[in-house]
């Protein structure tokens, strides 16, 4: 949905240059560098990542891990129904019913059957969202979608070639370890023991931390999202031990370069508390005006139209007081044949 603030984010993509599959190896993707500092464009590829980091660099990644949460489940009536279950909302509780979409209406008492005869029962519905309760763990749960779930693939991957098996790899970053994400911190999506050791040789090293990407990543902003200058909630952890990395690294002048939009909201919410905790939940809402306090270089790939993935991505270039914004950038990447989304290609910010 257009607005007068997610208007100035709009451009048009052929349908083409929508990837509907990886790159394979999935570190060939085309990589744009903007050197903010020199205003000079290049193209590259992925795996030559390590060529544009300085030694004296840390990379933070989002090792949250992407569930199979989209499920088809059974009435007692005989009818199916479609359910994505937002894992990542109903983690930090799972004492309380467990948010849901429904590709069609559902009763209230119902039970919905796994193959395995398996259920869950629907509690509540609200705003078009379902609420259902699952009586074994939360371990249970996951382990039957692990068994019968498909990755939540975004809509606009609508044409892919890979099977259900391929998805639970390619829809999935090669160190994603903490389960709880609804979908896949793309940019990161790119990386490969190749491109880890081309980086450990040069000298950069790498730190995770967690937060477990929402559904919300792909949502139309909303009035509401632009008077309060919120955005929806996502749960992030950090290691005890990374608090104190980061303030080191800044008072020693290392760059912190982010992989991906989830790691900037991730460190620049933690720099906007008055005390750093290594667990909560931001609603970070980044756009321009924005003063980043961590991050330093940037990694991710091309969003959205009017999207606040993009208006994050404009802020940290005028953060940069980089000549160009974002929009200009994606007409040179469209011009160039680059892929756009989940799938596509990548750029580096300088």
């Amino acid at each position: 949905m257009k607005n007068h603030l997610s208007g100035r984010y709009w451009y048009d993509l052929p349908k083409t240059r929508i990837a509907q599959k990886p790159a394979v190896p999935r570190d060939s993707n085309k990589l744009l560098i903007y050197d903010t500092k020199s205003d000079a464009v290049s193209i590259d590829t992925f795996h030559h990542l390590s060529r544009y980091l300085d030694p004296r660099s840390t990379i933070v990644l989002n090792d949250s891990r992407v569930v199979p949460a989209r499920v088809t489940l059974h009435k007692k009536s005989g009818g199916k129904i479609v359910v994505l279950f937002l894992i990542n909302e109903w983690l930090p509780n799972t004492s309380a019913p467990l948010p849901c979409f429904f590709d069609r209406k559902g009763s209230v008492g119902e039970n919905l059957l796994f193959d395995d005869g398996s259920y869950v029962t629907i509690q509540s519905q609200k705003e078009g969202m379902f609420y259902v309760s699952f009586k074994g763990s939360p371990q249970a749960l996951i382990a039957l979608l692990d068994r019968f779930g498909t990755m939540p693939i975004p809509p606009y991957i609508k044409e892919t070639p890979l099977s259900r098996d391929e998805l639970l790899e390619k829809y999935q970053t090669i160190f994603a370890r903490k389960i709880g994400s609804s979908a896949a911190p793309t940019a990161s999506l790119h990386f490969t023991k190749r491109v880890f050791d081309d980086l450990a040789q040069k000298g950069v090293q790498k730190k995770y931390v967690t937060l477990h990407v929402g559904l919300g990543t792909f949502a139309p902003l909303t009035e509401e999202n632009i008077r309060t200058k919120k955005l929806h909630h996502e749960w992030y952890e950090v290691p005890e031990g990374i608090l104190h990395s980061i303030n080191q690294m800044k008072s020693e002048k290392y760059s912190v370069v982010a992989a991906g939009t989830t790691v900037v909201r991730t460190l620049e919410s933690l720099a906007l508390q008055s005390e750093m905790t290594t667990k909560g939940s931001t609603d970070l809402f980044i756009q321009p005006g924005f003063r980043f306090h961590i991050v330093d270089q940037l990694i991710t790939n091309f969003h959205l139209p009017g999207s606040s993935l993009m208006m994050l991505v404009d802020a940290f270039l005028e953060h940069k007081k980089a000549k160009r914004r974002i929009l200009e950038l994606y007409d040179f990447a469209i011009k160039n044949d680059f892929l756009f989304y989940s799938f596509g290609d990548a750029m580096l910010i300088l």
